[in-house]
């Protein structure tokens, strides 16, 4: 099928279009629905009526963004109507939900005078917390925008204008970084004299480039003194005093180029006139200016960006007015001024010289980032854009006096971070709480010591006070590897030990013999197995020279966990298993036994069910509910299956009487307080269990599994309960933010250890 055929089907497939309006309060009984409407809404109506403001309080307003257009200047498809427009104007809406969740409607007008854009805004500025012009032509873009600053008391951002010249702007700045030239005495070519490039000349004037090093050209040619022809006022104030008449003369000796205007703008052998290192920006879309292979065969020092994503440096601008609204919508600014432009595009520059997550990298095919020549501004997937972006807007409002809210920035920025996913912000709080100063960091040992996943992780974990990283493996390939991922600082002075060579080697040798000589292990074995990462690791958690390991990036489940049972073994009396943590928007599920036992007798059950709920309980969850899950609800079927649930119920009131626990259950009889109200009322987990404890393997594999595939929940996991000393084992193949997660869990649980052998 042909991206033609592939986008028509995407458009019409199902509901029609790609957006729905979806209620955010509860519309399900009589009560509801008087709430809502009648005779309910009555009240904050009088409040907004008595102190307009409150408008914010009681409605969606506050975050509500008008996408607004005529359909003048509709990509590169130019001037093709508002209802032709309107496929754009949905999808930009879903990027405002995608990347900041906010809500929009796109608003398309039957309106080329612009006085009467104007006029509708004005009319709209009530049900509105911002607007986003888009697509409209130039010059009258600039003429909207300017009058609709003027009179009304919401943002107003032309994304076609300022989005461009953001993202292009932390661009610049990068690369002149990177070759080392001084903004004030570069010069630049702009091609194109419509809204992008003149947004950008402007922008790139605050950054510090000087106006007499600027050259504007557009279809006619370069913008000088005295030019009638295709003049306006926009263009007039870009005119310059010069004998360059075209953009050939215009970039012989410019330091840079940057097109915002038709594919073939320009050629290769116009760049190859350029000065040294040429920053060549060709954003036309869908076909540059120029091609970056074509550039770089005749300017190998050429640094280049476009508007593609299958080209590196991608100007994209969501990668902007998402986040520029957030910020200026959470403060209820009146405008987006040029300080707050400024600060996103140093947020943007500064975030782009930050590692780069395997969550990015992921999205990309597993390319590697790194800030340099091919990496100039992070890639529209780096969700922590939001955490930069949003803040420094806020911020730059607030201080610039457009501000109507003051905000909290830390405050801020941790409400943001609940925008990112559950998950990320249940993991932040974990890292908060275990995050110490040197002296009492928890110290894990990384038997894949050599792993590049883990040397990445281990640098995270660091970094952030989580625990300090013991590194096993060849000490040779590890410092060269740290060199090759440029971690160098970050893993400065970290303990790194080859078993095979370690003065421990033979200690620990004689320990495990001692320890294993009936159970089929000689000397010379336990020898052998010493020089090992995973058994030398296990062995250092044993005799306390670290407090805990993390294992299995590269190893299976089995193979990783066998050496630890070996050498440290399970808790007296308990019995092992594997915890996923599932978090969704709406609530956090623990699911056991996920990894461990394949098929339970009661008493393990039981086990299982203790342990689990204590581990809830340490990661701060009050009131553990736990639900003994079969396909029988209270003993609807006799099938040993289900009487073996039923047993383990039993036995788990008998040694713990006063956590919460019901079964057997079925799993909506657990999750849905309608069906136990109804037909079990009985039930003391009535409906709203946050752990769930499956038969067997089986069962709370395969459900997991669904449950993170299909994106009800993000799983965090596996966690290994049930170990005599803290052992995590990881998911193999996982990525780097998996193993600090599970880092992070580690420590948790040494300092909980530690709590307790205080008290």
């Amino acid at each position: 099928m042909s991206l033609y055929q592939e986008a028509l089907e995407y458009h019409s497939k199902g509901r029609k279009g790609k957006i729905e309006v979806v209620p955010t309060k509860s519309v399900s009984s009589q009560k509801d629905l008087s709430l809502a409407y009648s005779p309910g809404v009555a009240e904050p109506c009088r409040m907004i009526a008595e102190k307009e403001e409150l408008v914010y309080e009681y409605t969606a307003k506050g975050n509500l963004v008008a996408v607004l257009s005529n359909g003048t200047a509709v990509l590169g498809l130019g001037d093709i109507g508002p209802a032709a427009s309107k496929p754009v104007m949905e999808g930009k809406g879903v990027l405002f939900k995608k990347f900041a969740d906010i809500d929009v409607f796109d608003i398309e007008l039957n309106a080329k005078n612009p006085d009467d854009v104007i006029r509708a805004c004005e009319m709209l500025e009530p049900t509105f917390g911002g607007i986003n012009l888009e697509d409209i032509k130039a010059p009258e873009c600039f003429y909207i925008e300017e009058e609709l600053r003027k009179r009304l008391k919401i943002p107003v951002f032309h994304d076609d204008q300022h989005g461009t010249a953001v993202i292009s702007g932390a661009a610049f700045l990068n690369a002149l970084e990177i070759v080392k030239k001084d903004i004030t005495k570069v010069k630049v070519v702009f091609c194109g004299g419509g809204a992008a490039a003149i947004a950008c000349a402007n922008l790139y004037l605050s950054l510090g480039v000087k106006r007499e090093n600027i050259l504007m050209c557009d279809s006619k040619g370069v913008i000088y003194t005295g030019r009638k022809e295709g003049m306006n006022p926009y263009k007039e104030r870009f005119a310059v005093d010069t004998e360059k008449r075209t953009i050939a003369e215009a970039l012989v000796g410019a330091d840079a180029f940057v097109g915002v205007s038709v594919k073939d703008g320009i050629s290769a052998e116009m760049v190859k006139t350029m000065a040294k290192d040429p920053i060549v920006f060709a954003m036309a879309n869908p076909d540059p200016e120029v091609l970056p292979e074509d550039v770089l065969q005749v300017r190998p020092d050429a640094i280049m960006a476009t508007g593609r994503s299958d080209y590196p440096n991608q100007v994209n601008n969501v990668l902007g007015f998402p986040f520029i609204f957030r910020g200026a919508l959470d403060t209820q600014s009146t405008a987006i001024n040029e300080e707050m432009k400024m600060a996103a595009v140093k947020a943007l520059a500064r975030l782009a010289k930050e590692d780069v997550p395997e969550s990015v990298s992921r999205a990309y095919d597993d390319q590697k980032f790194k800030f340099g020549r091919d990496y100039l501004i992070p890639k529209p997937f780096d969700r922590r854009a939001l955490l930069w972006v949003a803040p420094a807007v806020a911020e730059a409002a607030m201080q610039t006096g457009v501000a109507r809210r003051k905000v909290d920035l830390l405050q801020y920025k941790d409400r943001l971070e609940t925008l990112l996913g559950s998950s990320y912000t249940v993991m932040r709080g974990i890292k908060k709480r275990v995050s110490s100063k040197d002296k009492d960091r928890a110290r894990l040992v990384f038997p894949e010591g050599e792993h590049i996943k883990i040397l990445k992780a281990a640098a995270i974990v660091r970094e952030e006070g989580v625990a300090e990283p013991v590194l096993l493996g060849n000490t040779d390939k590890i410092q060269t590897r740290i060199r090759e991922l440029g971690l160098e600082q970050e893993l400065a002075g970290v303990k790194m030990i080859r078993p095979s060579n370690s003065e421990d080697r033979e200690r620990f040798a004689k320990i495990f013999f001692e320890r294993r000589q009936r159970k089929g292990a000689t000397y010379e074995v336990a020898r052998w197995w010493m020089k090992q990462p995973n058994y030398f690791g296990s062995m250092m958690v044993e005799l306390g020279e670290v407090d805990g390991m993390v294992n299995g990036v590269s190893q299976s489940y089995p193979q990783t966990l066998k050496p630890a049972i070996q050498c440290i073994g399970p808790k007296p009396g308990s019995r092992l298993a594997g915890i996923y943590m599932m978090i969704s928007k709406k609530r956090v599920l623990w699911l056991a036994d996920t990894t461990v036992n394949i098929d339970p007798k009661a008493d393990e059950l039981a086990d299982i069910a203790i342990q689990t709920a204590k581990l809830a309980e340490s990661f701060m969850i009050a009131h553990p509910k736990v639900a003994m899950l079969s396909f029988s609800n209270f003993g609807s079927n006799d099938h040993p299956n289900a009487k073996k649930v039923r047993e383990a119920v039993e036995i788990v009131r008998s040694r713990e009487p006063r956590l919460e626990i019901d079964g057997e259950m079925q799993a909506d009889t657990a999750l849905d307080p309608s069906i136990s109200q109804e037909s079990f009322p009985f039930n003391r987990v009535a409906g709203d269990a946050n752990i769930l404890i499956f038969p067997d393997l089986q069962s709370g594999n395969i459900a997991y599994k669904l449950l993170s595939k299909m994106g009800a929940a993000d799983a965090i996991g596996p966690i290994l309960v049930g170990m005599n000393k803290p052992v995590f084992v990881l998911q193999q193949n996982c990525d780097v933010n998996d193993i600090v997660n599970m880092s992070a869990i580690a420590a948790m649980e040494i300092h909980n250890r530690r709590a307790k052998a205080k008290a």
